[in-house]
């Protein structure tokens, strides 16, 4: 008789997220993990999408021992300052601004945890994009055609935001769009789901 595979779930409220992990033909629930994103000081971008993907799963966890919980996290790392949701149009715009001309690297971390194992590791899949040197008027025809104000750095990749940028250079091609999958197979085979094993 074989083993059932324990419940998988995205402790996460991202509707990005979700689409992406949808991706890998997986039954999975959906948990907001109510997890402060507060940056501490002097923190590293990288230090934290890592502390915050962690936080997240270990969140939804606690409350699902037997569960496989993924947790994910985006900064956008200009020059060692991390860059955050806008939120609404001006900060959009302003950081839009800031970014214009610039490489930008954007820190996105994965982790899984599984507590009836032990289970918990975090991987982060940084990608580095290049900003175009980008006019006012460029800059409030895409907010106002894109409304990226729940993305950090203020950029759909996956949709109009492609216009913004001149290079994207990563090894995982979801990670931009805030879930990279490469990474997140390597760590559900690690943690006993495999998505390529039959039912």
């Amino acid at each position: 008789m074989s083993l059932m595979k324990p419940l998988l779930i995205l402790a996460s409220t991202s509707r990005y997220r979700r689409e992406l992990l949808e991706r890998l033909r997986l039954p999975f629930a959906v948990q907001a993990p109510q997890t402060d994103e507060t940056p501490r000081p002097g923190e590293a971008p990288a230090a934290l999408a890592l502390r915050l993907a962690l936080a997240k799963a270990q969140a939804v966890a606690t409350r699902h021992p037997d569960a496989v919980v993924i947790g994910s996290d985006q900064v956008a790392d200009l020059n060692g300052e991390p860059i955050g949701k806008p939120g609404d149009f001006d900060r959009a715009a302003q950081q839009l601004h800031r970014m214009s001309g610039q490489q930008v690297v954007f820190q996105t971390a994965v982790a899984v945890v599984r507590r009836d194992c032990g289970f918990e590791r975090a991987l982060l899949a940084p990608v580095t994009v290049t900003f175009r040197s980008l006019s006012e008027a460029e800059i409030k025809h895409y907010l106002a055609l894109d409304q990226p104000f729940d993305c950090a750095g203020s950029a759909k990749s996956e949709s109009l935001g492609v216009a913004l940028l001149e290079r994207i250079d990563s090894d995982d091609p979801t990670a931009l769009v805030g879930l990279p999958l490469i990474r997140t197979c390597q760590l559900l085979r690690a943690a006993g789901i495999d998505p390529l094993s039959p039912p």
